[in-house]
């Protein structure tokens, strides 16, 4: 990369921290006056009770900072340096513009959720059915579209890549489902997925620098710094909550960049905590069934678990976030070997 696309992409993510930041400031207050408080579920950890009508929606915040400072950011590069992203061939923008609509797809099914949870005063929301067919119909429009636009060779580590033809889709749609439900399993601790997730993005900004995809870089950048921004909001005890609005935005962008940089199974040492807390739910549930009754966990998603163990949240978050940052550099490993 050029002397210029690195400052503009440094400059991107301070401003997107800094907007993020500004953006708390305003919005928190207001999200106050509107009482869109989060309904705390009944069976969580008892002293999350305390948690009841702390602001929800606050994806909304990182939301629209990646969003503003990624588009900003793109038509400052098309009017100033020598490389023209959105002048770039067809199958690049649809991969980049493709993972932020992607995102922003299931950040309004999130929305919607939260907002059925804020007004009617429940805390189930859409139901599951409801839930999981919109996310189908916004995945399968993402994966057909880049499919189209000549996507379907995949990194495939120790392998190389390979072109995954037709089964490109279905496969897409897969990885999209998983990682967009395992963020929101995620979301359950003060700062818990923010800090996780800024740093899930981190080796994806390195590998978008390697490849020399300037637009996924920048739309990396831009999302990383809004969600430190984000953070400092979130962290315990949380000012905001960032709701499915922003655990649903988060795993679909995630998912949206690792496939526009053809490397979506380096999202499982990356994303090594989402998994986890995805299969503790699964393994729960399953086992519950099996013993008629007994637990493997003493709760799920695991971070309750620890909860349950005496960690203390601000633990949770360090370990949680600890494990993510060796996932990210075993996944560098594998990409650069």
């Amino acid at each position: 990369m050029t002397t210029e696309q690195i400052l503009l992409l440094m400059g991107a993510g301070v401003t997107a921290f800094f907007l993020a930041a500004l953006l708390g400031k305003v919005m928190i207050p207001e999200l106050h006056k509107l009482h869109f408080g989060q309904t705390i579920r009944e069976k969580g950890p008892a002293w999350h009770q305390k948690k009841q009508g702390t602001p929800t929606m606050g994806g909304l915040i990182f939301i629209f900072s990646a969003t503003i400072v990624t588009t900003l950011a793109l038509l400052l590069s098309q009017a100033f340096l020598s490389e023209k992203v959105l002048s770039g061939s067809t199958n690049a923008l649809v991969k980049l513009f493709g993972a932020l609509f992607l995102a922003l797809g299931c950040g309004l099914i999130g929305f919607t959720d939260d907002y059925i949870k804020v007004v009617k005063k429940r805390n189930l929301g859409l139901t599951a059915l409801q839930k999981l067919g919109a996310q189908i119909l916004v995945a399968c429009g993402y994966a057909l579209s880049t499919y189209l636009a000549g996507a379907g060779m995949l990194y495939v580590p120790f392998c190389g890549y390979v072109d995954f033809g037709i089964w490109y889709i279905p496969f897409c749609v897969f990885v999209i489902l998983a990682m967009s439900n395992a963020t929101n399993l995620t979301d359950g601790v003060d700062g818990l997925c923010t800090a996780v997730s800024f740093t899930a993005v981190l080796p994806f900004i390195a590998i978008a620098g390697a490849l020399k995809m300037f637009g996924i870089g920048v739309l990396s950048v831009s999302f990383a710094g809004a969600l430190a921004g984000f953070l400092l909001w979130n962290l315990h005890p949380a000012r905001v909550f960032m709701g499915d609005t922003g655990s649903l935005f988060i795993g679909a962008l995630l998912t949206g960049i690792a496939f526009a940089l053809n490397q979506p199974f380096l999202l499982i040492p990356i994303g090594i905590v989402y998994i986890c807390e995805n299969l503790s739910v699964i393994l729960q549930v399953g086992y519950f069934k099996l013993t008629h009754g007994k637990r493997l966990f003493k709760m799920s998603p695991l971070h309750h678990h620890f909860e349950l163990c005496g960690w203390s949240e601000n633990t949770i978050v360090a370990v949680f976030t600890l494990v993510t940052l060796l996932g990210s550099a075993a996944a560098l490993l594998l990409f650069f070997a």
